[in-house]
Parts: C-alpha cells; sequence; structure tokens
C-alpha cells in the first residue's frame, strides 16, 4: 500500500517538475544558442568565392549566395548578371559571436579580395561584383567604417577603398544550383582557377581558424 502511495506521488507530481525543468533548461539553452547568432552579408566579387572562403572558418555556421543592394524585386542571376538590377552577390554569413568575432571576419574579408577595384575582382566585372558591407545594426556599421578608416589611415592599400558600407534591406537568396557551389563543382574551371586558389590564400593567412587546415 505504501509503495504505491509513493508510485501515485512520483507519478503526480515528480516527473512533471522533473520534464519542467528539463524543458525550462532546453530552452534556456535554445535562447542563449539563439542569443549568440548574428548575419552579416559581404560581397567581395563572385558569391561562389565568397561562399567558399567562409565556409571554412570555424564559428560560421551557414553562409548563403544571394543578392541584395539592388531594386529589382526576386531577381534572377541573369538579371543580376545584366547589370540592371543594381544588386550585389553577396554571401549572407551566419556567426556565433561566441566563437568567432565579426572584427576577425572582417579581416577575413579585407585581406580575400582586392577592395580597391571598383565593380570589379580579377576578370569578373561589372557592377555586380562590387565590393560592400551590408549590416545589420549600428554596431556592425561602426565596427565595418572603423576597419575601413583604419586601412585608409594606415595605406594598407595603394589605391583607394571603394568598398560600399550600408544597411541592409533585403536579401534574396540566389537560386539552389549557386548554393555550395565550389564543394559541388570542384572539377569546374572557375573553382580549379578562381575559387580554388583563394582558398588556399585563406588558409595560409588564417590557418588557426580553419576547418580544414
Amino acid at each position: 500500500m505504501k509503495s504505491k502511495l509513493l508510485s501515485s506521488i512520483y507519478l503526480l507530481f515528480i516527473i512533471p517538475i522533473f520534464n519542467n525543468i528539463v524543458q525550462s533548461d532546453f530552452k534556456s539553452l535554445n535562447n542563449m544558442v539563439t542569443d549568440n547568432l548574428e548575419s552579416i552579408y559581404l560581397g567581395a566579387g563572385c558569391f561562389w568565392c565568397v561562399e567558399a572562403i567562409f565556409q571554412q572558418v570555424n564559428g560560421v555556421i551557414k553562409v548563403t549566395p544571394g543578392y541584395c543592394g539592388g531594386h529589382t524585386k526576386n531577381p534572377t542571376y541573369n538579371e543580376v548578371c545584366s547589370g540592371t538590377s543594381g544588386h550585389v552577390e553577396v554571401a549572407k554569413i551566419v556567426y556565433d559571436k561566441s566563437l568567432v568575432s565579426l572584427d576577425y571576419l572582417l579581416e577575413i574579408f579585407w585581406k580575400t579580395h582586392d577592395p580597391t577595384t571598383l565593380n570589379r575582382q580579377g576578370n569578373d566585372i561589372g557592377t555586380q561584383y562590387r565590393s560592400a558591407i551590408f549590416y545589420n545594426n549600428e554596431d556592425q556599421k561602426i565596427l565595418a567604417e572603423d576597419y575601413k578608416k583604419e586601412l585608409i589611415s594606415k595605406k594598407v592599400f595603394e589605391n583607394s577603398i571603394v568598398t560600399e558600407i550600408l544597411k541592409i534591406n533585403v536579401f534574396y537568396p540566389a537560386e539552389n544550383y549557386h548554393h555550395n557551389y565550389y564543394n559541388n563543382n570542384k572539377n569546374q574551371g572557375y573553382c580549379q582557377y578562381v575559387i580554388q586558389p583563394k582558398i588556399e590564400k585563406y588558409k595560409k593567412i588564417f590557418s588557426k581558424n580553419s576547418k580544414t587546415k
């Protein structure tokens, strides 16, 4: 009789309390993880290159190629490449602030493309390839602008920096075949002769925080 009473008390009171504690802890952990996540949008030439580089970075959770900064709604790749949409090819970088700083991500951005060539990266020419940072909040804006000012004051680049720093308005994810492009097309010519050297440059400079050494 006593054991049945104890079992009933356990089922009625102990298990619900335990479940509430577990659910509360899980919710807190979930909120903590979400609070640590931020995103920024970086344009540094072809978004296949930008995606491939930032996929290598520890603390970067997700990289999504897409378009922003223009006037055409729901642009297609062909419209962006025509130069009539006004959009920039960018990569949306979702990162965990507890694992990697925005300052570090901006360092990668500045050192893995040429921010002094207007509407061009190498042989990729057009307004869609312009150097740009699209920020989400004031803290990101200040950090990006301060970083740019420091580069200018220290004359890190021989020519003038043309990188735009703008508030993000709308981000349009690119068509599915652009996603994870380098990893899905490593034998393709552009991947071998343009993207691969950029990844090798990144790994040489930032080897300590690379997912693949």
